[in-house]
Order: structure tokens, then C-alpha cells, then sequence
């Protein structure tokens, strides 16, 4: 039995690991369509997506358990060169990170790839998330035509590299170009202006949000941006999402998307603790 999460919507539950992970089971897309993108999120209770610049300050026991498995169960994970810069992403290791979902991999490879999205590729080419993925989940660069092209050579030679768009990078066309891998699971650990940008073209499937019990006061980022002109609320814009699950533990609560539905159903799933 999970120590650390408990369904409390749409009835409380003690849940174990294998119903927890059946409770965020991607949809049997079949023949549909060729890819289901989800978002996983940490907030404070006031919104606030970081603390001190870092998401890190929010996350608990509650919300490490679902991000481990949330990635478990991915193809590719999907990241901001922001996001991986202030994090200090790296590949993922198998043998250390989130061995307890290892069974989520069977007849998969060992872990998902890191899939960063970069305009002008900078980043650090000598990094252990460029130089240093396995084989069999090598590193993915998204990048534009405008990037420096020695630096596009410099990427292509110890990791995978897509190009989409040209002076910045078309989400659609990146991801895609990630579902045309065979990338069919894709879940974004954001930041903030990835997400936005995935949800302003309308890729957004699920999103599971996790809830800190921290007030962060006013100056943060949410975990979506302004990134153009602001859109009234519930505009003919805004899209509709609705609670499918909602669970919690001593640190976080979580909310995620309904086990077994088959295909996108309307409206879209989402989550909300």
C-alpha cells in the first residue's frame, strides 16, 4: 500500500503501487490519435510554480512518488532549456531513479529520453544531459533553423537532433517529430512557457497538477506564462477541462487523469488537487 498517497475523490481509497500507477494510465490510443501529451505540474497554494527560482521547494514525498512514475510510464519527457538549466536536469538513470516503477518499463527500454527544447541552443553542449544519456535513451535537442549551426553539428554528434521551425521552435512540428519516433507517451515537466506554448496550440491532453501546502506570496511564476496578450477568463478562448481524480498524501495532493478511458474524451481530462 502507497505510504504516501490516498484517493480522496472520486472516493477515498487507500491505494497501492499498481493502482496508483492504473489511476494515471495513459488512454489505449489504438489507430486514434498518434499521441497523448501530458503535463505534470507542482504549485503552491497561491499559485506559485517555483520558490527561490526552483520548483524543487514545492515538491514533497507525495509529489516525488508521482513524478517518478509519471516518467515510468512516458515515452519521452518533454523539458524547457530553462527548466533543464535551473534544475539541473540529467538523463535518467535506471538503476537509481525510481527503481520502484521499473515494472512500468517492461518490454520498453530502460528509461524514457530527455527531449529539450532549445530556440538558439543555449545550453551547455558539455553537460551530462547532452554528453552523457545511454543509447538506448539518448538525449533529444528540438532546435530552429536560426540556431548557430556549429553548435547544431556539436549537438547532433552526442545526442538526437530535431529541427522545428525557424526562428523558433513550432511545437506542433516538435512534437510530432517526437510521436513520429515512436514517442507516443509524451509527458512535459514544463516550465512555465513551454506549457503555455503547449497549451496555445492546443496539445495538451491531461494535466496533473500537485498542490504544496506552502504560501509563496506574490513575485512568482505560475506554471504558465504571459507570453502575449492576456485573454479574458473563460473567453471563447479558454479550454474546458474537468477533475478526473484527486488524491493525497502528508506533503502534496494530486489529482490525475481517469484509468482506462480509451481515446480523447470531451472534455479533456485534467487534473486539480
Amino acid at each position: 500500500m502507497s505510504q504516501a498517497v490516498r484517493q480522496i475523490y472520486p472516493e477515498p481509497a487507500g491505494l497501492d503501487d499498481r493502482e496508483l500507477a492504473a489511476r494515471y494510465s495513459y488512454p489505449d490510443q489504438g489507430g486514434s490519435a498518434p499521441y497523448w501529451l501530458r503535463a505534470n505540474m507542482v504549485a503552491s497554494l497561491d499559485g506559485a510554480a517555483t520558490v527561490g527560482g526552483r520548483s524543487g521547494g514545492l515538491s514533497g514525498r507525495a509529489d516525488q512518488q508521482v513524478f517518478a512514475m509519471l516518467r515510468a510510464l512516458a515515452d519521452v519527457i518533454l523539458v524547457g532549456a530553462g527548466t533543464a538549466r535551473v534544475e539541473g536536469y540529467r538523463p535518467v538513470k535506471p538503476r537509481t531513479e525510481g527503481v520502484r516503477w521499473s515494472w512500468l518499463r517492461e518490454g520498453r527500454a530502460p528509461s524514457p529520453p530527455i527531449a529539450v527544447v532549445t530556440r538558439r541552443l543555449d545550453l551547455d553542449l558539455e553537460s551530462p544531459l547532452i554528453t552523457a544519456s545511454p543509447a538506448h535513451a539518448r538525449t533529444i535537442v528540438i532546435t530552429t533553423e536560426a540556431a548557430p549551426a556549429e553548435r547544431r553539428a556539436a549537438v547532433a554528434a552526442t545526442a538526437e537532433l530535431i529541427v522545428a521551425g525557424r526562428e523558433s521552435v513550432d511545437i506542433v512540428a516538435a512534437v510530432t517529430a517526437l510521436a513520429g519516433r515512436g514517442h507516443r507517451r509524451i509527458l512535459t515537466e514544463g516550465g512555465p512557457y513551454l506549457l503555455t506554448q503547449i497549451i496555445e496550440a492546443g496539445l495538451l491532453d491531461d494535466l496533473c497538477l500537485t498542490f504544496s501546502p506552502v504560501l509563496a506570496g506574490p513575485g512568482a511564476d505560475r506554471i504558465v506564462a504571459d507570453i502575449g496578450p492576456l485573454r479574458e477568463p473563460g473567453g471563447v478562448d479558454a479550454r474546458k477541462l474537468s477533475l478526473a481524480r484527486a488524491r493525497t498524501g502528508r506533503c502534496a495532493g494530486t489529482a490525475g487523469p481517469p484509468c482506462g478511458h480509451s481515446g480523447p474524451p470531451p472534455p479533456v481530462p485534467a487534473a486539480a488537487g
